[in-house]
């Protein structure tokens, strides 16, 4: 279980539009905005992103973000569509993961793997 992750992107404002759109639908919303850090949630920020402060190169990261239904998988995938994102997996059932994990993978302005799930059943 994760308290909270914080990634570093290279355009901040981009990554927070991004972010706003695809995480809307999940019934998370940015909570913390300055310069420095953006930081979204429900009811406290868990999941932040900042300026590329550190390190060199780009090593991708794996990020998955709970969806309360299957309908706000596809639109998390919809609006990352609609931010013309590429999409790594369009929202279908994985049943190598278990039978009902339900999720649509997109990538995020710096080409982050990013995933909705659901797992509740259809």
């Amino acid at each position: 279980m994760l308290d909270h992750l914080a990634l570093q992107c290279s355009d901040l404002e981009a990554s927070g539009d991004f972010y706003d759109a695809l995480l809307s639908p999940l019934g998370y919303r940015r909570m913390v905005d300055d310069a420095r850090v953006v930081g979204y949630g429900d009811s406290r920020p868990s999941f932040w992103i900042g300026p590329h402060r550190f390190g060199e190169g780009f090593r991708e990261s794996h990020i998955a973000f709970e969806a309360r239904s299957r309908a706000a998988v596809d639109a998390f995938v919809a609006a990352a569509e609609a931010r013309d994102a590429e999409v790594l997996h369009q929202p279908r059932v994985w049943p190598e993961y278990h039978p009902d994990y339900y999720a649509g993978f997109v990538r995020d302005p710096d080409g982050n793997n990013v995933e909705a799930v659901c797992h509740a059943p259809a």
